[in-house]
Protein backbone atom coordinates (compact mmCIF):
# COMPACT_ATOMS: atom_id res chain seq x y z
CA UNK A 1 0.00 0.00 0.00
CA UNK A 2 1.29 3.78 -1.06
CA UNK A 3 1.78 5.70 2.23
CA UNK A 4 2.75 9.26 2.31
CA UNK A 5 4.19 10.47 6.16
CA UNK A 6 4.69 13.75 6.59
CA UNK A 7 7.06 15.11 9.76
CA UNK A 8 8.08 18.59 10.97
CA UNK A 9 11.89 18.72 10.10
CA UNK A 10 12.33 20.39 13.65
CA UNK A 11 10.33 18.39 15.84
CA UNK A 12 9.70 15.41 14.48
CA UNK A 13 5.59 15.96 14.57
CA UNK A 14 3.76 13.78 12.76
CA UNK A 15 1.48 16.37 10.54
CA UNK A 16 0.05 14.17 8.00
CA UNK A 17 -0.56 10.20 7.46
CA UNK A 18 -2.17 9.58 4.08
CA UNK A 19 -3.06 6.02 1.87
CA UNK A 20 -4.92 7.45 -0.77
CA UNK A 21 -3.65 7.93 -3.89
CA UNK A 22 -5.35 11.41 -4.41
CA UNK A 23 -4.82 12.43 -1.38
CA UNK A 24 -0.96 11.54 -1.69
CA UNK A 25 -0.82 13.68 -5.13
CA UNK A 26 -2.81 16.24 -3.66
CA UNK A 27 -0.16 16.78 -0.98
CA UNK A 28 2.79 16.29 -3.09
CA UNK A 29 1.49 18.87 -5.28
CA UNK A 30 2.23 22.02 -3.47
CA UNK A 31 5.87 20.75 -3.64
CA UNK A 32 6.03 20.09 -7.06
CA UNK A 33 6.17 16.35 -6.50
CA UNK A 34 4.31 14.17 -9.40
CA UNK A 35 2.56 11.30 -7.90
CA UNK A 36 0.08 9.08 -9.62
CA UNK A 37 -1.01 5.13 -10.35
CA UNK A 38 -0.72 3.52 -13.43
CA UNK A 39 -1.88 -0.04 -14.33
CA UNK A 40 0.15 -3.03 -13.86
CA UNK A 41 1.78 -4.78 -17.04
CA UNK A 42 1.14 -8.60 -16.50
CA UNK A 43 4.20 -9.83 -16.39
CA UNK A 44 5.53 -12.67 -14.37
CA UNK A 45 7.91 -11.83 -11.84
CA UNK A 46 11.53 -11.15 -12.67
CA UNK A 47 10.78 -10.31 -16.28
CA UNK A 48 13.88 -9.14 -17.65
CA UNK A 49 14.58 -5.90 -18.30
CA UNK A 50 13.34 -5.26 -22.03
CA UNK A 51 10.09 -7.15 -21.27
CA UNK A 52 9.53 -4.25 -18.68
CA UNK A 53 10.08 -1.50 -20.95
CA UNK A 54 8.15 -2.96 -23.58
CA UNK A 55 5.36 -3.64 -21.80
CA UNK A 56 5.02 0.12 -20.72
CA UNK A 57 6.35 1.30 -23.95
CA UNK A 58 2.70 3.13 -24.57
CA UNK A 59 2.70 5.05 -21.04
CA UNK A 60 6.50 5.85 -21.15
CA UNK A 61 6.28 7.07 -24.84
CA UNK A 62 3.32 9.34 -23.57
CA UNK A 63 4.65 10.36 -20.10
CA UNK A 64 8.33 11.35 -21.91
CA UNK A 65 6.63 13.11 -24.83
CA UNK A 66 5.01 15.58 -21.87
CA UNK A 67 8.05 15.81 -19.84
CA UNK A 68 11.03 16.12 -22.30
CA UNK A 69 12.38 12.75 -21.69
CA UNK A 70 14.52 11.37 -23.38
CA UNK A 71 15.43 7.64 -22.30
CA UNK A 72 14.31 5.02 -20.17
CA UNK A 73 15.39 2.15 -18.72
CA UNK A 74 15.16 -0.41 -15.58
CA UNK A 75 16.73 -0.86 -12.31
CA UNK A 76 16.27 -3.93 -10.18
CA UNK A 77 17.51 -4.42 -6.87
CA UNK A 78 16.90 -7.62 -4.96
CA UNK A 79 17.70 -9.17 -1.20
CA UNK A 80 20.47 -11.56 -3.05
CA UNK A 81 21.93 -8.41 -5.17
CA UNK A 82 26.10 -8.88 -4.02
CA UNK A 83 25.99 -4.45 -3.90
CA UNK A 84 22.88 -3.97 -1.70
CA UNK A 85 24.45 -2.70 0.80
CA UNK A 86 26.67 -0.39 -1.11
CA UNK A 87 23.83 0.59 -3.53
CA UNK A 88 21.72 1.76 0.06
CA UNK A 89 24.52 3.57 1.25
CA UNK A 90 24.85 5.71 -2.02
CA UNK A 91 21.33 6.71 -2.18
CA UNK A 92 20.86 6.37 1.62
CA UNK A 93 22.70 9.70 2.27
CA UNK A 94 20.74 13.51 1.62
CA UNK A 95 20.98 14.87 -1.87
CA UNK A 96 19.83 16.75 -5.06
CA UNK A 97 20.09 15.74 -8.57
CA UNK A 98 20.17 18.58 -11.32
CA UNK A 99 17.45 16.97 -13.33
CA UNK A 100 13.49 15.29 -12.06
CA UNK A 101 13.98 11.77 -10.89
CA UNK A 102 11.48 9.95 -11.83
CA UNK A 103 10.64 6.69 -11.24
CA UNK A 104 7.49 3.75 -11.84
CA UNK A 105 7.39 0.80 -9.43
CA UNK A 106 6.99 -2.25 -11.32
CA UNK A 107 8.02 -4.37 -8.70
CA UNK A 108 8.25 -4.24 -4.74
CA UNK A 109 8.59 -0.84 -3.14
CA UNK A 110 11.03 1.97 -1.68
CA UNK A 111 10.65 5.15 -0.37
CA UNK A 112 11.53 8.60 -1.67
CA UNK A 113 11.82 10.73 1.16
CA UNK A 114 12.06 14.87 0.72
CA UNK A 115 13.15 17.77 2.67
CA UNK A 116 11.79 20.66 1.63
CA UNK A 117 10.66 23.65 3.66
CA UNK A 118 11.27 22.46 7.08
CA UNK A 119 9.17 19.33 6.43
CA UNK A 120 10.07 15.54 5.75
CA UNK A 121 7.79 13.84 2.71
CA UNK A 122 8.09 9.88 3.05
CA UNK A 123 6.27 8.55 0.33
CA UNK A 124 6.38 4.94 0.69
CA UNK A 125 6.03 4.05 -3.28
CA UNK A 126 4.30 0.51 -4.13
CA UNK A 127 3.92 -1.68 -7.15
CA UNK A 128 2.15 0.61 -9.60
CA UNK A 129 3.23 4.23 -8.42
CA UNK A 130 5.14 6.62 -10.58
CA UNK A 131 6.96 9.66 -8.57
CA UNK A 132 8.37 12.65 -10.35
CA UNK A 133 11.33 14.61 -7.58
CA UNK A 134 12.08 17.44 -9.34
CA UNK A 135 15.46 18.76 -9.64
CA UNK A 136 17.15 20.23 -6.73
CA UNK A 137 15.01 18.78 -4.27
CA UNK A 138 16.77 17.37 -0.87
CA UNK A 139 16.18 13.95 -1.17
CA UNK A 140 17.09 10.32 -0.06
CA UNK A 141 16.01 7.01 -1.16
CA UNK A 142 15.74 3.45 0.95
CA UNK A 143 14.38 0.09 -0.65
CA UNK A 144 15.24 -1.15 3.33
CA UNK A 145 17.74 -3.96 3.76
CA UNK A 146 16.03 -6.51 2.22
CA UNK A 147 15.05 -4.87 -1.36
CA UNK A 148 12.98 -5.87 -3.66
CA UNK A 149 12.38 -3.49 -6.37
CA UNK A 150 12.15 -3.46 -10.22
CA UNK A 151 11.47 0.32 -11.13
CA UNK A 152 11.64 2.18 -14.75
CA UNK A 153 13.62 5.30 -14.44
CA UNK A 154 12.87 7.98 -17.21
CA UNK A 155 15.96 10.16 -17.98
CA UNK A 156 16.29 13.60 -19.37
CA UNK A 157 19.95 13.15 -19.85
CA UNK A 158 21.63 10.55 -17.24
CA UNK A 159 24.59 12.62 -16.15
CA UNK A 160 21.80 15.33 -13.96
CA UNK A 161 21.10 11.83 -12.68
CA UNK A 162 24.50 12.06 -10.35
CA UNK A 163 23.91 12.82 -6.63
CA UNK A 164 24.82 16.03 -5.21
CA UNK A 165 24.99 15.55 -1.19
CA UNK A 166 24.48 17.84 1.25
CA UNK A 167 26.33 16.71 3.72
CA UNK A 168 23.18 17.27 6.56
CA UNK A 169 21.97 13.82 9.04
CA UNK A 170 18.25 14.26 7.70
CA UNK A 171 18.29 10.72 6.57
CA UNK A 172 20.14 9.26 9.74
CA UNK A 173 17.05 11.68 11.39
CA UNK A 174 14.32 10.38 9.56
CA UNK A 175 14.45 6.96 8.70
CA UNK A 176 11.88 5.49 6.53
CA UNK A 177 8.18 5.24 7.28
CA UNK A 178 7.33 1.45 5.62
CA UNK A 179 3.67 0.73 6.75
Amino acid sequence: MSLLTIKDAATGAELLRASDPAEIAAALAPINVRFERWEVAPLPEGASAEAVLEAYRSQLDTFMAGHAAGTADVIRLTADHPQKEALRAKFLSEHIHTEDEIRFFHEGAGNFIMHVDGKVYDAHCTRGDLISVPANTQHWFDAGTEPHVTALRIFTDTTGWTPHYSGTDMADRFPAVTG
